[in-house]
């Protein structure tokens, strides 16, 4: 293990914060509440003052390896929500620190499940930091490092590979820090033009930035009590295109920019992904509309899609309260939160082209029973799929279940009805945020107890960070100076 580059790294990660801490800062001295503005001044100072110190020394060696990829990355996200937790609790929005972490980590993980029970109290400038936290973690916080911390090339690809989703991470342009870069432009682009145009639609300029940060992020914090509830329909028109937008994988935009539709459009992934969204839509919008939730077809079709959407790309923004749906519509909202966006994303859940690979590769393996000595590949995008993807998707569906059922087990221990149980647990898993029950649309965590919400934590991280770099920092082997792989 290469401590001396994690140390640095963390240490430019501490930096990093101090800066992000400026907006918030900013937002709390035009609101006037000048209170919170001295706790974001304090921590903003404070983790620039330490992170610059902390990285006076470069590592002599700044080879890193996957083990330190996945060290750090996990470390880093268990550093950064301790630190963003802090402004609740010194502003006294959120005085209990566990709860405080939870927010902070629903945020980050851009989970949005949250243990508030009413967000109208909130101070703008913590409200602003709480929508902010679904940004900066919805590309991840180290892909922004990426681009600024000077990194042997070759080695700081186990770090995009640690924190970006999907089954396969690559460099889009040769050099990481410059696909980093790309990323990040793109990302801040769309964020941008969603502000403009909810802005233009109607809502107040700060309801526009925020949503834009849960929206891009694909988080789901909402700055009003009734959600997206209260937004013009055109509004949430313009928030059913973004979210569906954000659920895409990030290289499609690339090749459009680049003037390379083809490329874009061969993506099988993304093609499954759209597809599943209108099928989904549709049987649901017959489904609430036969059992006559709404009258209208047109509305009927128009809450459904955004739903679905919201469900799918794991943003978990709602305009109606889907949990008073028919059983079929809620059934097919719960799979397709596991089910989840496209890798390379910003959304969560296993990932479309996860599970094309294991449906693919399910087929092949009966065919293979019927003819044993037929040769059969996973193709995607008109592409082999190498047998390492394969076994990989295979063990991360097993790691997966593995954690789904003894996390489920754990929470069930505060003895809740069952679909609060599973689904409390799919929605933290999956970065989803409300699941069905006390979690549902106009629920909340806040009845869980402190065993629970570590749980939900965790799961909520695992999720996030895609299981593997939380586990791997649990080996002892991998923290043994000199082993290295």
């Amino acid at each position: 293990m290469n401590y001396s580059m994690v140390r640095y790294v963390l240490f430019r990660l501490l930096r990093v914060m101090g800066w992000l801490m400026i907006l918030p800062l900013i937002v709390a001295l035009i609101y006037r509440e000048y209170d919170s503005a001295l706790s974001f001044l304090a921590l903003a100072v404070i983790s620039n003052v330490v992170g610059l110190l902390g990285s006076l020394k470069k590592p002599a060696n700044r080879v890193i390896y996957a083990k330190e990829g996945f060290a750090i990355t996990a470390v880093a996200w268990l550093v950064m929500s301790a630190i963003g937790a802090i402004p609740f609790v010194i502003t006294g929005t959120i005085p209990n620190y566990i709860d405080a972490l939870f927010e902070t980590i629903s945020g980050f993980t851009t989970t949005g499940g949250s243990i508030l029970t009413s967000v109208g109290f909130i101070e703008k400038s913590v409200q602003f930091w709480r929508t902010f936290t679904h940004w900066i973690g919805g590309m991840g916080v180290l892909v922004f490092l990426l681009a600024v911390v000077p990194m042997a090339d070759g080695y700081s690809m186990h770090l995009m590979r640690a924190e970006s989703p999907g089954p396969v991470v690559g460099k889009i342009v040769p050099k990481v820090k410059d696909t980093a870069k790309i990323l990040y432009t793109i990302y801040f682009g769309i964020t941008v033009l969603e502000a403009t145009l909810l802005f233009i639609s109607g809502l107040p300029l700060y309801d526009a930035i925020t949503i834009s940060f849960s929206t891009v992020g694909t988080g789901g914090f909402a700055v009003r009590d009734s959600g997206m509830g209260d937004y013009s329909t055109l509004s949430q028109a313009i928030i059913i295109v973004f979210m569906m937008l954000c659920g895409v994988n990030f290289t499609v935009y690339y090749f459009l920019l680049r003037g390379k539709p083809k490329e874009a459009f061969a993506i099988d992934e993304v093609k499954y992904y759209f597809g599943i969204i209108f099928l989904a839509a549709g049987i649901v919008t017959v489904n609430i509309y036969r059992a006559g939730v709404l009258a209208d077809p047109k509305m009927a079709f128009h809450h459904s899609l955004f739903s679905v959407v919201s469900i799918m790309t794991t943003t978990g923004f709602g305009t109606l309260n889907f949990d008073e749906w028919p059983m079929l519509s809620k059934l097919i909202l719960v799979c397709l939160s596991c089910v989840g966006a496209c890798a390379g994303s910003t959304g969560g859940g296993f990932k479309v082209s996860r599970a094309l690979i294991i449906i693919r590769n399910a087929r092949n393996e009966l065919n293979f029973m019927v003819h044993p000595k037929a040769i059969k590949r996973v193709y995607m995008d008109g592409h082999s799929v190498s047998g390492t993807t394969v076994k990989s998707v295979t063990a991360y569906l097993g790691i997966y279940v593995i954690t789904f059922m003894t996390s489920t087990l754990l929470v069930s221990l505060d003895n809740f009805d069952f679909q609060t149980t599973v689904t409390s647990v799919v929605a933290t898993l999956n970065n989803i945020g409300p699941g069905l029950g006390m979690v549902g649309p106009v629920g909340n965590y806040s009845e869980f107890s402190y065993l629970s919400k570590i749980v939900l934590m965790f799961d909520m991280l695992a999720g996030r960070l895609e299981l593997l770099p939380l586990y791997v920092i649990l080996k002892p082997k991998t923290w043994k100076r000199g082993y290295n792989y």
